[in-house]
């Protein structure tokens, strides 16, 4: 993500937002980091460097998943700041604004260092080999599952298991229409050209929503007793829901506060370490307000909603569940990893 639609345009893109048809960008770099090293890029503690923006919903699965299996350590970290320039991506948040280990200002650098004049855009996440400074995956959608099945021998002990095997078809199942409709279709919505193709996402986008609240009504995860992916996945479009997308992209028939079911739901998995200490809502609200110049010409960022309410008891465990199956939660954030917390917002 970058123009949160996975690729990035730079400012010219971002002021095109709304006047031509959306279609998202599949991953081109979409080399696997895997335990055998098939692909040329073998799992080795320290040796990647996950770049995010905490602002994107598709580099927050990578936040959340690294956090819940205990891969701090193994997997370092890099984030962007929200809101980007001409050449996308940027290390502003750092001293010298470069990244401290890849020793680059922008993450296009590893894109060049990877393959010289690639004529695509800079999305997020982004795993880069620190050796050589090169981009090895921006594959959104495969990066989580490699992390949670590849990278075993590096987790924590206690991690859960978020793609167990018995549930794949499943999950896959699960998590293929609340990508098609909720986590891709909120951008259907917000950056549709004609009111028809807004309003075909607007519906598609709803209609799912109300079938995941019906699921959810007596269950407390979305497949098994335990999170697995399809609960991150869900997760950060719905933690970004009333902030950015009910007024932002126009998905503004109810709120999530406004479900009885999600909003309980959003808010037991932002209260499980892993999840909500991953979030930071200043962050998503200014990339938002202030990269979409096509929707937003103004850049004025919203004070609101009320954050209060992302505390409060939701009772969701009164209907079972572990959240981390046999497993244990993480441990404290590292405090060069922590965000603001919902009541300083």
């Amino acid at each position: 993500m970058s123009d949160t639609s996975g690729k990035s345009a730079g400012s010219d893109g971002n002021t095109s937002y709304g006047h031509k048809p959306f279609k998202r960008s599949r991953s081109h770099f979409a080399d696997r980091i895997l335990a055998d090293g098939q692909d040329g890029w073998p799992v080795e503690p320290g040796r990647y460097r996950l770049v995010v923006s905490r602002a994107c919903p598709w580099a927050s699965r990578a936040l959340v998943s690294r956090r819940l299996l205990g891969l701090e350590d193994a997997l370092s970290l890099a984030v962007t700041d929200p809101v980007q320039d001409d050449r996308s991506w940027r290390f502003t948040l750092d001293p010298g604004d470069q990244d401290p280990v890849l020793g680059i200002r922008y993450l296009s650098e590893a894109y060049d260092a990877r393959e010289h004049d690639y004529p695509g855009g800079v999305s997020v996440p982004a795993i880069v080999d620190v050796p050589s400074g090169q981009l090895v995956t921006n594959d959104y959608q495969q990066l989580t599952l490699d992390l949670a099945t590849e990278w075993t021998a590096l987790h924590r002990p206690g991690a859960p298991d978020l793609y167990p095997e018995p549930l794949r078809a499943e999950i896959d199942e699960v998590m293929e229409g609340i990508y098609r409709d909720i986590n891709n279709g909120v951008y259907k919505a917000g950056f549709a050209s004609t009111q028809e193709d807004y309003a075909e996402a607007y519906k598609a986008l709803f209609a799912r929503l109300d079938q995941v609240s019906a699921r959810l009504a007596d269950r407390r995860y979305l497949v098994g007793d335990t999170i697995t992916e399809a609960d991150i996945r869900l997760f950060t479009t719905l933690v970004r829901f009333d902030a950015v997308y009910d007024g932002h992209f126009k998905c503004n028939r109810t709120k999530i506060t406004e479900d009885p079911v999600l909003w309980a739901y959003v808010r037991d998995l932002y209260q499980t370490p892993g999840f909500g200490d991953t979030v930071d809502f200043d962050h998503i609200k200014r990339h938002y307000y202030q990269v979409h110049t096509g929707i937003n010409p103004t850049g004025i960022v919203p004070l609101g909603p009320d954050l209060s309410g992302w505390t409060t008891p939701h009772h969701r465990d009164q209907l079972g569940g572990r959240p981390f199956g046999d497993g244990t939660p993480p441990g404290p954030v590292r405090d060069d990893e922590r965000v603001t917390p919902v009541d300083r917002v």
